[in-house]
Formats: C-alpha cells, sequence, structure tokens
C-alpha cells in the first residue's frame, strides 16, 4: 500500500511548485528584524501569504493543545454546552453546522476561541491542564506576533513601536483587543451519513479581518487560497512544522492595499486517504486595540487626510466585518 504521506505530497499545491515564500527565523542577531521585514514586505505584497520556519514554537506545545481540543469534543454535551460561544461575544465553543459564511452551506468542523485566559474561556474545572497548555501557546504565540510586528515596522520604515504599542493587548479580552487564539478540528467525512458531505465544506471563502494570521496544521487538509490577481482557488499543501502567516483586512486598509488580505477556504478533499480522517488546525489571528484609529495616512507618510474622510477604530471595522458576513456580532 501507497503511504498516505507519499500521496500527499503527490497533489498538486502551491507547496509542490515551491510557490509560497518561506521565511527564516533561526538567525539571530540585529539584521533578523531587518531581513525578515523585508521577506515579509515582499510576501505581503506579492503573494499576501507565507510559511515562517524555525520559528522556535515547540511541536509538542501545539500537539498538546489539540490533544486538549479533542479531551474537550468527548466530554459529555452538558458540559460542553458550559462553554458554547454566544451572541455578543467571540469566545467560546462552537459545533459543526453553526457558522455558515455565506449564510447557506454549513461548515463542518469544531471551533473554540480563546480570547482571554480566564474561566470564562477556559474549561479548567474539567480539564485542569487544559488552562496551562493553553496559556504556554498564547504566550509563545504573542511573542511570535510582536517581532513581526517590529519586522513590520522597519519595512514599512514607520516610528518604533507603532505596531506594537497598537497590538498592546493582545488576548486581554475581546472587549479591548480582538485578537483569538482558535482550535480547530475538522472531522472525518463519512459520505454515507446524512448531511456529511453534501454541499457542505470545512470553512466558506473569506478573507481575515486583523492585522495577520498564523496558522499550524497537522496535515493536508483542503486548504485553498485565491492569490493576488487570480480569481483560481489553488491547494496550499502542508509544509510539516512550518507556521502559515496570511495578511488581514485591517492591514490592507492600513498600508493602502499594497499588503493583500488574501482570500481562503478549506474544502472537502477530494482524495479519500484525506477527507476520511481528522485533522486539526491552531489560528492565532492578530488584532489591533479595539480603540486603534485605522488610517493609511498613519503609513504612508502623509500629514493630512481629507476632511470628509470618514475614519473608524479597528473595533468599528471589525463588527462591520462580521455584521457583513454573519448578520450578528460574533467571529
Amino acid at each position: 500500500m501507497i503511504n498516505s504521506k507519499i500521496r500527499e505530497d503527490k497533489l498538486e499545491t502551491l507547496v509542490s511548485r515551491s510557490a509560497v515564500p518561506i521565511i527564516d527565523l533561526a538567525h539571530c542577531g540585529k539584521s533578523l528584524v531587518n531581513r525578515v521585514g523585508q521577506q515579509l514586505h515582499k510576501a505581503f505584497t506579492e503573494k499576501g501569504i507565507a510559511f515562517l520556519v524555525n520559528h522556535g514554537l515547540a511541536e509538542d506545545k501545539i500537539k498538546a493543545v489539540w490533544d486538549q481540543f479533542d479531551n474537550f469534543l468527548d466530554l459529555p454535551a452538558e458540559i460542553q454546552d458550559r462553554y458554547k460561544r454566544k451572541d455578543g461575544v467571540n469566545y467560546g465553543y462552537v459545533s459543526p453546522g453553526v457558522e455558515r459564511f455565506n449564510g447557506i452551506t454549513p461548515e463542518l468542523r469544531h471551533t473554540y476561541n480563546i480570547c482571554k485566559l480566564d474561566d470564562k474561556n477556559i474549561p479548567k474545572e474539567s480539564l485542569p491542564e487544559f488552562a496551562e497548555d493553553i496559556t504556554t501557546l498564547c504566550n509563545d504565540l504573542k511573542t511570535i506576533s510582536s517581532f513581526i510586528l517590529k519586522a513590520m515596522e522597519v519595512a514599512l520604515e514607520i516610528p518604533p513601536s507603532f505596531f506594537i504599542d497598537n497590538h498592546s493587548q493582545m488576548l486581554e479580552g475581546d472587549d479591548l483587543n480582538m485578537s483569538t487564539l482558535r482550535m480547530l478540528y475538522y472531522p472525518a467525512i463519512v459520505d454515507d451519513e446524512p448531511g456529511q458531505s453534501e454541499g457542505a465544506i470545512r470553512c466558506g471563502a473569506h478573507v481575515d479581518y486583523g492585522t495577520f494570521t498564523l496558522l499550524a496544521q497537522d496535515s493536508e487538509g483542503g486548504l485553498e487560497v485565491q492569490l493576488p490577481g487570480s480569481e483560481k482557488w489553488e491547494r496550499v499543501g502542508h509544509l510539516p512544522g512550518a507556521i502559515l502567516i496570511n495578511g488581514g483586512e485591517l492591514l490592507s486598509i492600513w498600508t493602502k492595499q499594497r499588503y493583500h488580505a488574501l482570500p481562503h477556504r478549506v474544502v472537502i478533499p477530494e482524495q479519500d486517504h484525506i477527507r476520511t480522517r481528522g485533522r486539526h488546525s491552531i489560528a492565532f489571528f492578530c488584532h489591533p486595540n479595539n480603540s486603534t484609529v485605522i488610517s493609511p495616512t498613519d503609513l504612508s507618510g502623509e500629514s493630512h487626510r481629507p476632511s470628509d474622510e470618514k475614519v473608524y477604530t479597528a473595533y468599528e471595522l471589525i463588527q462591520k466585518k462580521f455584521n457583513d458576513t454573519y448578520g450578528q456580532r460574533s467571529q
């Protein structure tokens, strides 16, 4: 029997064509921020996407969180219900079929949003180790995000700490900052199970709303993107150990669309050996503080904006996107 890993490698993907920039974070020294900044600038302006390698985030920390999410999904329904996401907030558990980006197509995934490391977000009583593993991972992702923000400051030639200061409240709660760690589990597709595959998708087409997104995946699972200037959906593929980064809509607005907010989706793979297994991923959505004013003039060096120009805060822009997508305030 052919090994499934070999079959995955034979898929036609952006990874197999070496069409995604790879940015190495391994080398230390003062030049690292400058180099990474320039590579991110090139990736965001040309592709809207890149892989980060040698990022320092240990694989066992990521796997521990995936295992904790599996443990949560094994809990009785009445306990899971305590942590379900409610209207008006962004944190909590969402079961398959609830989220529908186009308002129609059911999306087959379990998700759990963490916006703040507190009892409202984390089921400490039922899963005592959950909080420790999540907190460790969140702190590491915040560290990587802060480095990326600093590198972008250099590349965009904006004042030092501009991005850092405007993202200072990451994971302090969605009332202050909409940054979110999202655990995802895509269940195996069983074709003869009602509602599992017909007309369904794993995640509908969208662009992310914030500054950028960091994504860790355990395998190939149907992630597709539309590269800038193209309407063609292309499978990304899986690069083991790498973290995928893509730009969000607020960053695109901030940079006058120089940085692309990349449309993406997760389809149900046509390959049986991929669709019939479960798949994990973790996404960290890096957002500015809610009170941050998003104006292209801040990054372009322009000293004045038109007097009739309406300027929105990050919170206002994100809520508008939520309403456009869901018709309600939730991600």
